[in-house]
C-alpha cells in the first residue's frame, strides 16, 4: 500500500525480456534503496512491483506480460525517469490517499498550461474508468496523488504546484505522453457493494 507522496525520481532501463516476464534495474540513491530488502513492495510510476537483486544505488523488478499490457512498461516507461516511493509503514503519514499500485488504465496528456506558480494538466479518462473520476475525488497518475479540478466527457483537469513538477516526473512530461492511472480504491470498493445490493 501507498500513498502517492513520491519520495524521490529513478532511473530504470530493461536488462532482459522479450516475451514473458522482463526484467529491469531501477537506479535510485543509496539512501532510498538502503530501507528496501528483496521481496518488498515498491511503487514505480504508479505500478506496484516486487524489489529483487537489491544493491547499492539500484535494485531490479520483474514486469510481467499482464503488467505490461495493462501500463506504460509495456511502452514509453522502458527506459528514462520514473517516480519512486515505498510502501508505507505504520508510522508513516498518509498524506496523499490510499494507492495500491494496481493500475486501472493508461491515461493521456492531451493539454498543459504552465502559470508562473502552478500547471494545469488536461489527462484524458482511460476507457471505462469515467464514472470514477469526480470533482476534488483523488486520483494516482504516475504514482503521484492529485486532486481532480473538472471532469469533461473524455477528460479531466488537475492543478500541480511547483513541488510536485520539480520533484516528480510531472514537470518532465509533454502532451501526447502516456500516463498510467489509478481511480481511487474506495470508489471501487463502494461500487461492488452498490451492485451487490442491488
Amino acid at each position: 500500500m501507498f500513498t502517492g507522496i513520491v519520495e524521490e525520481v529513478g532511473t530504470v532501463r530493461r536488462l532482459q525480456g522479450d516475451q514473458g516476464t522482463h526484467r529491469y534495474q531501477i537506479l535510485a540513491t543509496a539512501a532510498f534503496v538502503e530501507g528496501i530488502r528483496t521481496g518488498d513492495s515498491i511503487c514505480v510510476n504508479g505500478v506496484c512491483l516486487t524489489a529483487c537483486d537489491v544493491q547499492g544505488e539500484s535494485f531490479q523488478v520483474d514486469v510481467s506480460t499482464e503488467t505490461r499490457e495493462c501500463t506504460t512498461f509495456g511502452t514509453s516507461a522502458r527506459e528514462g525517469h520514473v517516480n519512486l516511493e515505498r510502501s508505507v509503514t505504520p508510522s508513516t503519514r498518509l498524506g496523499g490517499h490510499i494507492v495500491s499500485g494496481h493500475v486501472d488504465g493508461i491515461g493521456k496528456l492531451m493539454a498543459r498550461e504552465d502559470h508562473e506558480s502552478e500547471s494545469v494538466l488536461w489527462i484524458s479518462i482511460p476507457e471505462g474508468l469515467s464514472r470514477y473520476i469526480v470533482p476534488k475525488g483523488s486520483v494516482c497518475v504516475e504514482g503521484v496523488s492529485l486532486t481532480v479540478n473538472r471532469v469533461e466527457k473524455h477528460r479531466y483537469c488537475v492543478t500541480v504546484i511547483p513541488h510536485t513538477l520539480e520533484n516528480t516526473t510531472l514537470g518532465r512530461l509533454r502532451p501526447g505522453a502516456e500516463m498510467n492511472t489509478e481511480i481511487d480504491l474506495v470508489a471501487r470498493y463502494l461500487e461492488r457493494l452498490m451492485q451487490d445490493r442491488g
